[in-house]
């Protein structure tokens, strides 16, 4: 059985990683869509949150599971029987970055890494803009699921009301 992670911190999932998780379902037998949980970082959304988000926007993909993680992906990969890690590239900045830490990967623990080229309609697109626009009151809705949608909109409804 062919396996693949495709890693993140998905906060929030987009549909840009949804299109890579599925391209990549449609690739391998299985995908582990697996968010890091970084202590070092407070994210807008728990590790329980992002899990939640990220099945039910790939529900639709009969062979994706969804993970978390602490520490090295390395060690997520050995510790599940993953050999195989896959990426996405929006621009050339990211194949700097991403091929810095694939050499790394695979000097660690033999564990390959595949690039995808993100889809042009996400390009563009990070979990970063995403919250940054729907922080003002943005339309997210092309760039997210509808569930993910909803959630950004109740917790920057809280935090507004919190603030108030």
């Amino acid at each position: 059985m062919r396996r693949v992670v495709c890693s993140g911190s998905f906060d929030p999932v987009t549909n840009g990683h949804i299109d890579i998780i599925g391209r990549a379902a449609r690739q391998y037998d299985e995908v582990v869509a697996a968010v890091l949980n970084n202590v070092n970082k407070k994210g807008l959304f728990s590790v329980e949150e992002k899990l939640e988000m990220l099945e039910e926007g790939t529900k639709g993909f009969g062979n994706v599971s969804v993970s978390t993680f602490d520490g090295l992906l390395v060690d997520f990969c050995r510790e599940n029987g993953v050999d195989m890690i896959v990426r996405s590239l929006r621009s050339v900045s990211d194949f700097d970055y991403e091929l810095q830490i694939a050499q790394m990967n695979y000097k660690l623990a033999g564990v390959e890494t595949i690039f995808m080229t993100a889809n042009p309609q996400y390009s563009f697109l990070s979990s970063s803009l995403v919250k940054e626009v729907a922080q003002y009151g943005g339309d997210v809705s092309s760039l997210v699921t509808p569930f993910v949608e909803e959630r950004l909109r109740r917790k920057y409804a809280a935090r507004r009301s919190a603030a108030d």
